[in-house]
């Protein structure tokens, strides 16, 4: 009896195998040579590293598509591509360095700082700009002057052009103070900070949300109280243009 030999079965679809890795490569070639046509360098790097990492873990599509803006994060988000550009300044950066609008802020203000009415100072906290008393109220009242429209027009302009949080600081001296419209230092030397804010947002179109009102009355003197010009040096509303540094003693939810 002859016995016959069965021949294996041969697999015809072994060339899968290598097709499917060659679709893959082609596919990250071409992922990678537009990252390198994109201008933005940063995005072309993101693209690179998900390339190397999907192919180590075979997700290469949706790494690709997510790093791309067409991932699943972002099926449901129908934003133009200068949708971001489109935003203000406040919405798309957070606190810069405040060392130019601070010497921008020297040079325009020049004459309100030679006539003692304005101070400015850079701290670890932020650009501080001291509108004094004499230069911006009458005594005793929380009426921002008229004739103060011009400083704070220039000082509106850079704060415009800066995403930095503002808060305003009112203060007094230690003369206490009680008449028919304030109680005490406290009350007038937050009306003051709430004034300046309202002209701020009226007047000069500084968004709401990117400031905040304190009151230190005479807690936070400048100089000494005990000589008529270091009162004077006290009676303020600061505006404060807040660096990261300064966010820290905000509220959670502030910007």
């Amino acid at each position: 009896m002859i016995r016959r030999t069965a021949h294996p079965v041969e697999n015809h679809e072994r060339w899968m195998v290598s097709y499917a890795d060659f679709v893959t490569l082609l596919f990250a070639f071409f992922v990678v040579m537009f990252a390198s046509t994109e201008a933005d360098k940063g995005k072309a790097r993101q693209v690179s590293a998900s390339v190397r990492e999907a192919l180590a873990h075979g997700q290469i599509s949706d790494a690709i598509l997510n790093v791309l803006g067409r991932g699943r994060h972002d099926r449901d988000k129908h934003v133009q591509p200068d949708a971001f550009e489109a935003l203000p300044v406040s919405a798309r950066a957070g606190p810069v360095d405040l060392t130019r609008s601070a010497a921008t802020l020297s040079r325009v203000l020049d004459t309100e700082l030679r006539a003692g009415k304005v101070g400015l100072k850079l701290e670890a906290r932020g650009l501080v700009i001291s509108l004094r008393e004499s230069g911006f109220f009458a005594s005793g009242e929380d009426v921002v002057s008229p004739s103060s429209f011009a400083a704070l027009e220039k000082i509106a302009d850079v704060i415009q052009g800066l995403p930095n949080p503002v808060r305003l600081e009112g203060h007094t001296d230690s003369v206490p103070i009680h008449n028919s419209r304030f109680r005490s230092n406290w009350e007038l030397s937050s009306a003051r900070a709430i004034a300046m804010l309202e002209i701020l947002a009226s007047r000069y179109q500084i968004p709401r949300t990117r400031m905040a009102v304190a009151g230190y009355a005479e807690n936070a003197a400048a100089d000494t109280n005990d000589t008529d010009e270091g009162r004077a040096h006290n009676r303020r509303v600061d505006l404060v243009l807040l660096t990261v540094e300064g966010l820290r003693t905000e509220p959670d939810g502030a910007q």
